[in-house]
């Protein structure tokens, strides 16, 4: 069976086809993507533009093409927190359904957090134990905790680091004043919404998913992507500490040379280094073991559990 998913984030549309069979490991055939930047081309008042939405239907016509000639069976499309929030964001799902034929789901942060930690589940296994799962994505920070395949905790906060960047973070680079307030206010979300995260007992695995802590890993000295996704790669409390002491202070010129970095999103970079490390130091975690499936693995693996069964 070859499957097919449309993933809207907060940076990126991404269509990713794979090979999938019953009890064995969805294996990526194709890949398809472009950087539409949905969060960060907002209006002021959080609706996206007609610019916008014209090239996300553009996008998704070009991704129906791209699946029809890879043998696409099965197609399915999801939103994230930047459409999902936004006070048009209903109207733009109706306009891709109407233009497109696309049945657009725009997930609750809960079920991102959800779908993620069943990609994570799957990817380690059940010798992992309990598993606690770090995703930070453009819009929205997913956590998760559990010992089985549906998380006991699945929590998601309005810390993604394009969010954070295009609403506090407005000078390249920026002020020492606002990266302070920054970082107290990430903490300070945080930590009021940690509490169930650490009352589920200490987790037996630590994990970060997506584009973000791959990032920050590759900065820390982790394997490349070309090397291969089951290369162990981890990132750790005092990696972070010297990521943000470094990063802070460049520009997104100077962050895009940095291995792992691409130009499109070295700019909330240092966000997303000021929530990683806001998190391990506030859920008492030493070092998270870097996933390569994240929420698009996850909504696969459920899309075929469901058509198996």
């Amino acid at each position: 069976m070859r499957l097919g998913v449309i993933d809207i984030g907060s940076n990126t549309v991404h269509l990713l086809v794979v090979d999938a069979h019953p009890g064995a490991q969805p294996l990526p055939a194709f890949s398809h993507k472009t950087e539409l930047r949905l969060s960060e081309s907002l209006e002021v008042d959080g609706r996206v533009s007609d610019e916008t939405a014209d090239r996300l239907v553009a996008f998704i016509r070009e991704c129906l093409e791209v699946a029809e000639d890879h043998g696409v069976g099965d197609l399915f499309a999801f939103a994230t927190s930047a459409l999902r929030e936004s006070p048009n964001g209903d109207a733009v799902i109706e306009r891709v359904r109407a233009e497109t034929g696309v049945e657009l789901e725009a997930l609750s942060g809960p079920d991102e957090a959800r779908m993620t930690f069943l990609a994570v589940r799957r990817w380690f296994g059940w010798s992992s134990g309990r598993l606690l799962v770090v995703d930070i994505g453009g819009g929205s920070l997913e956590l998760a905790t559990g010992l089985d395949e549906e998380p006991d905790v699945a929590l998601s906060l309005p810390l993604g680091a394009g969010r954070l960047t295009r609403e506090h973070l407005h000078d390249d680079p920026p002020t020492e004043a606002a990266a302070r307030e920054l970082r107290s206010l990430v903490r300070s979300t945080l930590a009021r919404h940690v509490r169930p995260l650490l009352t589920s007992g200490p987790p037996d695995r630590a994990v970060g998913t997506s584009k973000t802590m791959r990032s920050l890993a590759r900065i820390a000295g982790a394997a490349p992507r070309a090397d291969g996704p089951f290369v162990p790669r981890t990132l750790t409390r005092d990696d972070l500490r010297e990521i943000v002491a470094r990063v802070g202070p460049l520009d997104s010129a100077a962050r895009s040379e940095l291995p792992g970095v691409s130009e499109g999103r070295a700019r909330q970079l240092y966000a997303g280094a000021l929530v990683a490390e806001a998190a391990l130091d506030l859920l008492q975690v030493e070092q998270l073991d870097i996933c390569p499936w994240a929420l698009r693995e996850g909504l696969i693996l459920r899309r075929l559990d469901h058509l198996t069964s």
